[in-house]
């Protein structure tokens, strides 16, 4: 049998994809639970992840160190949620203040009032929270993840958890 060029570079393609899906495929629960955390719906999150290894397949040269592969992967994912956040709001039209507060008196379930004042809070705070008690990750791996320095990390982990609190007081959660 003769070895050609094209069947090396095949053979090569054919290991570095298997590689690839195997550490995506061991990301799948953090990475789905993330998109959850931000779409909350179980077709979008998974729609979010697929997109998100789309992307990754794509950029994968660009990741200059294998052992940040786990951030980086995160890292897109949530820029793949924030795009989706984005396309909602340029296609919904904004829901009185109204009818969402009946739907709040109505859900009395802890969990889902912890739920309901996690999406209250600002988005960049809610993230780190995410990041934090949805991932487990520590601030050093947050601030990997976003690309800010610690401290920055720390602050918004505080100010996120303050106006978590104050919506869960207003709610009566606390």
């Amino acid at each position: 049998m003769e070895h050609t060029w094209e069947g090396e570079q095949v053979r090569h393609l054919n290991e570095q994809e298997q590689l690839f899906i195997g550490r995506v495929l061991e990301q799948k629960k953090i990475l789905y639970s993330i998109a959850y955390s931000y779409l909350r719906s179980e077709a979008e999150s998974l729609e979010m992840v697929q997109e998100t290894t789309y992307r990754a397949w794509v950029k994968r040269r660009s990741l200059k160190d294998d052992a940040r592969f786990a951030p980086w992967l995160t890292r897109i994912l949530i820029n793949c949620c924030k795009d989706e956040l984005k396309r909602r709001k340029r296609l919904t039209a904004p829901v009185p203040e109204q009818a969402s507060a009946g739907l709040q008196e109505m859900t009395s379930d802890r969990k889902l009032d912890m739920e309901q004042a996690l999406e209250a809070v600002k988005p960049k705070y809610r993230q780190v929270l995410v990041l934090k008690y949805y991932r487990d990750m520590t601030l050093t791996e947050i601030s990997g993840v976003l690309g800010k320095p610690e401290g920055t990390v720390k602050t918004w982990l505080n100010k996120g958890l303050k106006q978590l609190r104050d919506k869960m007081r207003i709610k009566g959660g606390l």
